[in-house]
């Protein structure tokens, strides 16, 4: 049992119940086995059937407890799994939600994805399976072997020491399934990474005419997936083999020793019974153990997985922030603010003094690696400054993680996420309520009009995974009528147009220009066109901010965004 299994709320509290339960357990494990062979041996001495009546309703009784008190024990551990696995998912996805977007491109979508979906349920299963035969394992045997103790000696012995090296293989079978079952989790993670995006860039091989020859990396990825799982069924099946082997061979090395107490009169046969009866019992839960090891492995990654994602460093608790909507009054700084990856990673943010007031349109540009998006996150409230303050309103912060700011601005990524629904599900995504009406004019602002118009449900169209298939360029359209919709004072976008082609994006342009009016909105991209329109731009260098201004006040310094226009031919560099 590992430690970090102490750390869940309520563990405590439901393994003592579990022991209390199997103490009771094996007391009526142990009197069902007394019971019966007294039973049997009163008759093979030829007593009266009615003279085992009692015994057979002791008997009886005994066994319904054992029964009842297995079903009291899984409806306990499985509301308790199921509360653990609800809290669980609900602090993955609030993490996921305060982390934003970095976490799932540090982590990768697909493991995000496959945690989020199949990893919580794998952890739930591993618990309804794990906690109450561990404790079974630690309290049965115990009890059976001191009352085969107390009855005969030798066949005490027999049990004590089969059981260590019964738990021995258990062990080294158990280090060797678990290395297969870690490569099988990797492998696992790769092939979700990779399916993602193969999804994702299915229509790009296509239009490249590499669609068929990508096969051959999807069959290899699968491939070794399938390697992986049967190379762990097969550690699964020999350790299934050697308990049941071992356990065969204890218990007969039992009987015979009982046998050889018979023969020479050293031992009553009721209780030769008894014990004989009580043998299979003492390694049942060892047994089961072993082949549900097998069986958990993935939920005990899993929950390990989430585990180092949950307790990666969260915000600073701060002072609930209360703002007023955003207007032309309306001021936000930062002052010295720096930004560090973990402990010992390198600033993407140095020393950076900006001041955003009012409702304008504001370019940020740079380099790849400039820290452009490391801006846009912080502003976002999905990072946390390591020096400096955010000043907003009356309040100075160390981050924007705070509900009455974050309900003001809307994010728009780079490939925005589209959910396996119809068109106008999809669009109304951040207001459910809204009317069939005002989703239908925000499609129509978006752009989106012809593309309803060719669908034969028009906004009922089912889209996303097992849908209609949408190109980049109508996934972000989406994007954009969500925005429409809602109608928040704030955007944020993250090199929302890097992976459409020109014509798509020159096309879109006016559209989102139309978006941008009377907002706040802050551009990070390195297509410079979009900074002719730009009421002010921001330009980053290696982390710090190394010049603003306007567009012709940049090119008349000269500086890095005029050598930034330089090195893209950028037209109307003078």
């Amino acid at each position: 049992m590992g430690k970090e299994l102490f750390q869940y709320k309520g563990i405590k509290r439901i393994l003592a119940l579990l022991a209390v339960l199997t103490c009771i357990q094996a007391a009526a494990v142990i009197m069902q086995a007394e019971w019966l062979a007294q039973a049997v041996t009163r008759l093979f001495n030829g007593g009266r059937v009615d003279s085992v009546y009692s015994l057979a309703a002791f008997f009886l009784a005994a066994f319904l407890l054992r029964h009842a008190i297995t079903v009291v024990k899984q409806r306990a551990v499985y509301d308790y799994a199921a509360k653990t696995g609800a809290d669980m998912r609900k602090s993955f996805l609030e993490k996921l939600f305060q982390s934003g977007p970095r976490l799932a491109r540090t982590e990768g979508t697909g493991h995000v994805v496959t945690l989020a979906m199949e990893g919580i349920a794998q952890f739930r299963r591993y618990l309804e399976l794990f906690l109450p035969k561990m404790i079974s394992m630690a309290v049965i045997p115990a009890a059976v072997v001191c009352y085969v103790f107390f009855k005969d000696r030798t066949s005490a012995v027999v049990l004590i020491v089969a059981m260590p090296i019964l738990i021995a293989f258990m062990i080294l079978l158990g280090y060797a399934a678990k290395r297969k079952a870690d490569r099988q989790w990797k492998t696992y993670e790769t092939l979700s990474n990779h399916f993602t995006d193969s999804l994702r860039g299915l229509e790009t091989l296509k239009f490249l005419g590499l669609s068929r020859s990508h096969t051959k990396n999807i069959f290899k990825v699968s491939e070794r997936y399938r390697k992986a799982t049967m190379n762990t069924l097969r550690i699964a099946f020999l350790s299934s083999f050697a308990l049941d082997f071992f356990t065969m061979l204890s218990v007969a090395t039992v009987a015979v020793f009982l046998g050889l107490g018979l023969v020479e009169g050293h031992i009553a046969l009721g209780t030769a019974l008894a014990i004989l009866m009580l043998a299979p019992e003492f390694f049942l839960p060892v047994r089961e153990v072993g082949n549900d090891y097998h069986a958990t492995l993935n939920g005990q990654e899993a929950g390990k997985a989430i585990k180092v994602i949950l307790n990666a460093p969260s915000f600073k608790e701060e002072k609930p922030l209360q703002l007023d909507e955003w207007s032309a009054e309306s001021q936000i700084r930062l002052r010295g603010v720096s930004v560090q990856h973990g402990e010992e990673g390198e600033s993407s943010l140095t020393d950076i003094s900006l001041s955003f007031k009012g409702k304008k349109k504001i370019g940020i540009i740079g380099a790849s690696g400039a820290g452009k998006s490391t801006l846009i996150d912080v502003l976002g409230g999905f990072l946390e400054t390591k020096n400096g303050a955010i000043e907003i309103g009356d309040a100075k912060r160390s981050h924007l993680q705070a509900e009455s700011w974050q309900r003001q601005l809307l994010y728009i990524p780079q490939h925005p996420f589209i959910f396996p629904d119809t068109l106008g599900a999809n669009i109304s995504f951040y207001h459910p309520g809204a009317s069939d009406e005002e989703v239908e004019q925000a499609a129509k602002a978006a752009g989106l009009s012809q593309l309803i118009a060719q669908l034969p449900s028009g906004l009922g169209e089912q889209i996303g995974e097992g849908g209609r298939a949408l190109s980049g360029g109508q996934a972000q359209r989406i994007a954009i009528a969500r925005a429409f919709l809602g109608n928040r004072p704030v955007l944020l976008l993250d090199e929302p147009t890097a992976h459409l082609d020109v014509e798509t994006e020159y096309d879109m342009k006016q559209t989102m220009l139309k978006l941008f009016e009377d907002k706040l909105v802050l551009l990070a991209t390195h297509r410079l066109h979009w900074m002719l329109d730009m009421d002010e731009i921001i330009v980053l260098q290696d982390g710090k901010v190394a010049e603003t201004g306007t567009h012709q006040e940049l090119i008349e310094k000269r500086g890095v965004y005029y050598d930034l226009v330089q090195a893209q031919s950028f037209g109307g560099a003078s």
